[in-house]
């Protein structure tokens, strides 16, 4: 059996690669695809030797356009790959344009698509995501759900009728965390400190809520310590608009980087979907901001605050909240065995 697996960011290689070693671990030959949507100077041979990931076979070095015409040429040279390599299925992660474009040259090509991380919703069609991660499900002949809630989103929109077949088989970010926590040295920071990141475009490009959120940042570091790995998107902006910025900054973190945070935080403080997860992952609460999450049985298990941009319920939540609480006993990810099982899945569909 021959699989080809398509990424495009950082978080797509960390994913991809819990995968890679199952297929591996079972002599599976698979060829990756690096569309090179995200670039990332962080993603050197280092980053590869580190993270124990596979290499790209394929580099196609797409980057800096807009949607349509970056999504266009990745389904251009994808499906020449394809051609050419004739795999026996595509793997496909997320919802990048990198995700879409992949199960497209794939789907127009009769070749079947395998989607990890299926049935995640946020409700807001204005977000490219939700359209990429559609869009990618109904073409898909097969959906590996993280969650049981991403199966009931699936089975709410008829998947059911349709010729797909769904699987929960837990969340491949819970394995590469419990693999790599392995590797990291904890930091030790003797005075207690929120996690912070904020780089989602809904927030950085509307003045109104970036300095909302920046003046609840503030209100929170002069009782408990905020420190923020800043994103330089997020740092252009704050430096546009002269806004006050009077917490801990320090530069972007690498994966690694970031698990070491994590594991000594007192909570985190996020607009990201995936640290939302990983806050999880180590045991810490969180508090989002953003209007909605596709991980919504975080929130509704109380490990999560949706706060949106408003500077109020953000302290609130920060300041208030009664976080030991939490005791962190729910499966809600699955037992980090996502990656074998769902490699077993391909040989028992596709070999």
């Amino acid at each position: 059996m021959k699989v080809i697996t398509i990424v495009g960011a950082r978080p797509q290689f960390i994913k991809a690669a819990v995968v890679s070693r199952a297929l591996k671990e079972r002599g599976i030959e698979e060829i990756i695809i690096h569309t090179g949507q995200h670039f990332d100077a962080n993603m050197s041979e280092v980053f590869f030797k580190e993270m124990q990931i596979p290499k790209p076979t394929y580099n196609l070095d797409i980057h800096g356009l807009n949607h349509g015409a970056m999504t266009g040429k990745m389904l251009e040279k994808i499906e020449e790959y394809l051609q050419k390599e004739r795999p026996d299925v595509v793997l496909v992660y997320g919802d990048t344009n990198s995700t879409l474009a992949g199960a497209l040259a794939a789907q127009k090509i009769h070749i079947p698509v395998a989607h990890v991380e299926a049935g995640l919703r946020s409700f807001n069609m204005q977000m490219p995501e939700e359209v990429n991660r559609i869009l990618t499900d109904r073409i898909s002949s097969v959906l590996y759900a993280p969650t049981i809630q991403a199966r009931e989103n699936l089975l709410k929109e008829g998947y059911q009728s349709f010729n797909i077949e769904i699987e929960v088989v837990g969340d491949v970010m819970l394995d590469a965390a419990l693999f790599y926590a392995k590797q990291v040295k904890k930091e030790n920071k003797q005075e207690a400190f929120f996690l912070c990141t904020l780089h989602r475009a809904e927030n950085t490009d509307n003045l109104e809520r970036l300095s909302s959120l920046v003046e609840g940042l503030n209100e929170i570091h002069k009782k408990i310590k905020v420190i923020l790995p800043l994103h330089p998107r997020t740092a252009h902006v704050i430096k546009k608009h002269d806004l006050a910025l009077d917490v801990e900054t320090i530069e972007p973190q690498s994966y690694f980087g970031m698990i070491g945070l994590l594991q000594s935080c007192k909570a985190v403080i996020t607009d990201s979907g995936g640290l939302q997860k990983e806050a999880f992952f180590f045991k810490k609460p969180c508090i989002t901001m953003r209007d909605q999450t596709e991980w919504v049985e975080l929130v509704e298990n109380g490990y999560n605050t949706l706060v949106g941009a408003d500077k109020n319920e953000l302290v609130k939540a920060a300041i208030n909240k009664p976080f030991d609480q939490l005791n962190f006993t729910d499966q809600l990810y699955g037992n980090g065995d996502a990656g074998i099982k769902i490699v077993d899945s391909l040989i028992r569909k596709f070999s």
